[in-house]
């Protein structure tokens, strides 16, 4: 027992082998593996005419316009209208589901309720009639086409 109290010394745990050849001014808690002596740059930031400000993105990449919203609505609206779904219209049966399930508020519809289907079929309309307007509105103007 008595053997295994004295100390092992082993190579680079506080053994003078491994202390520094020249003095060094960084703290003593500080590594150089943990730290490159040299700065990390950034390849997104070039020094250009406008004060060295460099952005991936136009400000303005979404374009807005009210004119898309409103053609498009309107645009997606007139053929929503059209009664084709057994003399009944998209919109129409969207909206008197709607009046069905606020028949019973504050019960949410079911899951098997009709108004699900005209939600989500009148609203996917509105948004892919609204993407192309944008695509085609913005695109027209840009002189893509």
């Amino acid at each position: 027992m008595a053997t295994m109290a004295t100390s092992i010394h082993i190579a680079g745990l506080g053994t003078p082998s491994l202390t520094p050849s020249r003095p060094s001014n960084k703290p003593s808690l500080a590594s150089s593996f943990i730290r490159s002596p040299v700065a990390a740059r950034n390849p997104l930031k070039k020094t250009v005419a406008s004060g060295g400000r460099f952005t991936c993105f136009e400000r303005d990449w979404l374009r807005r316009d009210l004119n898309v919203i409103g053609f498009g609505l309107i645009g997606w609206l007139a053929p929503s209208s059209i009664p084709a779904i057994n003399g009944n219209s998209l919109t129409g049966l969207f909206f008197q589901s709607i009046g069905e399930e606020l028949a019973h508020w504050p019960t949410g519809p079911a899951l098997t309720s009709q108004f699900w289907l005209w939600l989500i079929t009148w609203h996917f309309g509105l948004f892919v009639c609204l993407t192309f307007g944008q695509i085609g509105f913005k695109g027209r103007n840009e002189g893509y086409f």
